[in-house]
C-alpha cells in the first residue's frame, strides 16, 4: 500500500486565526478544523497587531505556527519603531517564516510601488539572514514580483507563492526560482480557468493548500465565511482536476508545508 492511500491530516498553510472574526474563538474553530482533518496550520501575520496574534496563537497551540511580516497594503503605517519591533518579533521561536510579504498593484495609491520594492526587498533579506522561509502576497504584480525573487537568493530559504492565482507560464517561472505554489478555495470556482490549469501543470512534489480565511471560500461553501476547516474542500477540488484521490493531495501538500516551515524531513515517495 503507498504510504498516501490512507493520509487524513491536511494543512492549511495560509490562514488568519488571528484575525477579527476568530480570534476570541479559536478553540472552535481548530475543534472543526480537526474534524475535517485540517490538523497543521500556518497563522499569518501582516501589521504588528495580526503578527502579535500569530505569535500569540503559536505561543498557545502546538499545531499552530506563526508567520510574521509587513503586508504592502499596511505600508502607510510602516516606520522605525515598527521595524524593529517586527525584527523581535521574527526572532520569537515559534516563527516559522516571514509573510505575507509581497507587492500588491491592485488598490496601491496609498503603497507607491518603489516604496513596496523596498519594503519587500529588506524583507527577504532578513529571512536569509535568519533562514526562515518566506509566503509571498502577490496580487497584480507577477513581473515585478518575480524580478525582485529572481535576485533574492532564494535557494538560502525558500518559500511558497501564496493564494496563486497566475497562469502556468507563470507558475513554472516562480517554481524554477525553487518556489512551491498554494492554491485557495478559488481553485474550486468554476470559472477560474487560469488557476485549474495552473494547478494541472504543478506537481504535486511542489503544491500547497490554504483557506486564507476567512477569504476566499471554497465551494460547497462560498459565499460565507471561510475557515481553516475548509482546506479539506480545496484539496477535493484538486484531487478532482488531477484524476487522483484526496488522500494523495493532502500527503504530498503535508509534507511539503511541513518541510518548508517545520523543517520536517519526510520524504515523500515518488509518484
Amino acid at each position: 500500500m503507498s504510504k498516501h492511500a490512507s493520509w487524513r491530516q491536511v494543512y492549511d498553510s495560509h490562514t488568519h486565526l488571528n484575525d477579527g472574526p476568530f480570534y476570541d474563538d479559536v478553540a472552535a474553530f481548530i475543534a472543526r478544523a480537526d474534524h475535517y482533518g485540517v490538523t497543521t496550520m500556518n497563522i499569518v501575520g501582516s501589521n504588528r497587531q495580526l503578527n502579535d496574534r500569530a505569535i500569540d496563537l503559536g505561543h498557545r497551540y502546538s499545531n499552530l505556527h506563526p508567520i510574521v511580516g509587513w503586508h504592502p497594503e499596511d505600508l502607510a503605517t510602516f516606520n522605525a519603531a515598527e521595524e524593529d519591533h517586527l525584527k523581535t518579533q521574527l526572532g520569537d521561536p515559534t516563527v516559522v517564516g516571514v509573510g505575507e510579504i509581497g507587492l500588491d498593484y491592485y488598490n496601491d495609491q496609498h503603497s507607491p510601488h518603489d516604496q513596496q520594492w523596498a519594503l519587500f526587498e529588506r524583507q527577504l533579506q532578513w529571512a536569509r539572514d535568519l533562514g526562515l522561509p518566506v509566503s509571498i502576497h502577490c496580487r497584480d504584480a507577477l513581473a515585478d514580483t518575480y524580478a525582485i525573487l529572481k535576485n533574492a537568493h532564494l535557494a538560502e530559504f525558500g518559500g511558497v507563492m501564496h493564494s496563486f492565482n497566475g497562469s502556468p507560464d507563470w507558475a513554472n517561472k516562480f517554481m524554477e526560482l525553487g518556489m512551491a505554489i498554494s492554491f485557495s478555495g478559488v481553485v474550486s470556482f468554476k470559472n477560474a480557468t487560469d488557476v485549474h490549469v495552473a494547478a494541472l501543470a504543478t506537481p504535486l512534489d511542489r503544491m500547497m493548500v490554504e483557506t486564507d480565511a476567512p477569504y476566499l471560500t471554497p465551494k460547497p461553501y462560498r459565499g460565507k465565511q471561510n475557515e481553516p476547516a475548509f482546506t479539506k474542500f480545496v484539496v477535493d477540488a484538486i484531487a478532482a482536476l488531477k484524476g487522483v484521490d484526496a488522500e494523495r493531495v493532502a500527503y504530498h501538500t503535508y509534507h511539503n508545508a511541513a518541510r518548508l516551515f517545520l523543517k520536517d524531513g519526510v520524504q515523500d515517495e515518488q509518484d
